[in-house]
């Protein structure tokens, strides 16, 4: 059996299906978490140590990250970056300002469902699609610096300084320090980066069995059309914001389109965040699943929208060219 090429087939998969996996035995066996021998075991130290793996998972995938960045990297991913953070800070203090209350907005949506799936882009989708349709190899670079959005961090710092939640200084600094430790390994040595940046991908699904035990499947019929609202409402928005953008710094809009998505491991920010501030406490499971339904969507929108950009934006600089020949000759 070709499992995992058949999980590879959908956006996300390898965080979607043990996430719905353990999200099922949750909703068959709701006392499961209660049961001492179960808790005693190592089946339970799975299913309820979603935070331990996380932690795992933001030193392997801080190792990615590299501290050199040239000219051109720095200037690309930096803009992105920053564009992305401060779009879903923007939309934070929309809320904030005109929401009665945050953790029920139009079709069940929560502040921190929004800010968790607008702040942090799909790295692999847009290495991937820049690889294919980028202007230059620096294009693909440029997520060296844009993959700082991973982890709850900028999501705890959105919700924060819009005055949606309150967070003590120590939790920005412990929520950062795993990715901080794994950012130093790997430019301190090569070798811990190749070592570490292996094991990203395999704690993916381990992680997200854990999440998904604590997300009873019921909640997922109600939170199916507000995932998909949420998914089009980050490729619109965030589109826009970073195509921009990224024709602004000199580029041709299409890195921005590319980075217009939700990263798969946003969706664990909710229970991380909530595991910080009990005010989310009673919307985290829903929101896992608003982001999860997001990172879908988004996965599925923006190749076909960046490559739509990218042909257009070729034809432009071969009518450019042409022109110039012309005029040349």
């Amino acid at each position: 059996m070709k499992i995992k090429a058949m999980v590879d087939k959908v956006p996300g998969g390898m965080m979607i299906f043990p996430l719905l996996i353990g999200a099922a035995i949750r909703t068959i066996w709701p006392g499961l978490p209660d049961d001492t021998v179960f808790k005693s075991s190592f089946t339970g130290g799975l299913l309820t140590g979603a935070t331990a793996i996380l932690a795992a998972f933001y030193i392997c995938l801080g190792s990615t990250i590299e501290f050199r960045a040239a000219g051109y990297v720095l200037k690309k991913g930096v803009s992105l970056w920053l564009s992305k953070i401060v779009t879903a800070a923007i939309i934070g203090f929309l809320i904030k300002f005109l929401a009665h209350d945050q953790n029920h907005l139009v079709l069940g949506l929560s502040a921190l469902a929004i800010v968790a799936a607008f702040s942090d882009s799909n790295g692999g989708l847009y290495m991937a699609l820049m690889g294919q349709l980028g202007k230059r190899q620096e294009d693909v670079a440029a997520y060296s610096i844009m993959s700082l959005e991973s982890g709850p961090f900028f999501t705890m710092l959105i919700l924060g300084v819009a005055g949606l939640a309150a967070f003590p200084l120590r939790a920005f600094i412990f929520a950062l320090l795993p990715l901080i430790i794994g950012m130093v390994l790997g430019n301190l040595d090569s070798g811990m980066r190749d070592f570490l940046s292996k094991g990203k991908d395999v704690l993916i699904p381990l992680f997200a069995i854990g999440l998904g035990f604590g997300i009873n499947l019921m909640d997922v019929f109600k939170a199916g059309a507000a995932g998909i609202v949420l998914g089009l409402a980050v490729v619109v928005v965030t589109g826009i914001v970073l195509y921009l953008v990224d024709r602004l710094v000199g580029g041709t809009g299409v890195a921005g389109v590319a980075a217009a998505s939700t990263a798969g491991n946003a969706a664990a920010v909710p229970m991380a965040v909530a595991a910080v501030y009990t005010g989310y406490q009673s919307v985290a499971g829903t929101a896992t699943v608003q982001v999860a339904a997001a990172v879908i969507v988004t996965s599925i929108l923006v190749p076909i929208i960046t490559a739509f950009f990218a042909k257009n934006a070729g034809g432009k600089r071969l009518h450019t060219a042409a022109t110039a020949k012309d005029l040349h000759n």
